[in-house]
């Protein structure tokens, strides 16, 4: 891998990070369509203003890493669904706060426990202590990478 001067993609880090994330979100994106009719990112946007209770867009881009145009479509997509509304931001009149409805509220209650059975099922070869290691290394990846940009 990192030891050799040549070049080979199965080897080469970024390429298997890239391969397996893929991996992994289309599985989890058929299991999020076929039981909730949502897409990644929506479900990304939905457990994020889940999680702060309500949540400019721009946070949204920068906390799931999405690009502005993604988290647009999927904010208009949800609130056309009734399971996101945008109030006034306070601090930024140029911007909105987006918050769950009742129904986006209900949809996340019923999303999340599937999320943590697809996560069960994807990590139930391993150990406890390799998963913590192995969260551990994909914090230090992430910190390293966005070092690197700035």
């Amino acid at each position: 891998m990192l030891r050799s001067r040549e070049l080979r993609l199965d080897g080469f880090l970024p390429y298997r990070l890239s391969i397996t994330s893929n991996l992994v979100s289309d599985h989890i994106a058929s299991a999020y369509q076929q039981l909730f009719g949502l897409t990644i990112p929506e479900w990304r946007l939905i457990a994020i203003v889940a999680e702060e209770g309500a949540v400019a867009q721009s946070a949204v881009c920068e906390r799931s890493r999405m690009d502005k145009v993604m988290v647009s479509r999927a904010a208009i997509a949800m609130v056309g669904r009734g399971l996101l509304e945008r109030t006034a931001h306070d601090g930024d009149r140029r911007s909105h706060l987006l918050v769950l409805t009742e129904a986006g509220r209900t949809l996340y209650a019923d999303v999340a426990p599937k999320a943590l059975e697809l996560e069960a099922q994807l990590f139930a070869g391993f150990a406890p202590d390799e998963l913590e290691a192995f969260v551990a290394m994909l914090h230090r990846i992430d910190a390293v990478a966005l070092s690197l940009r700035a």
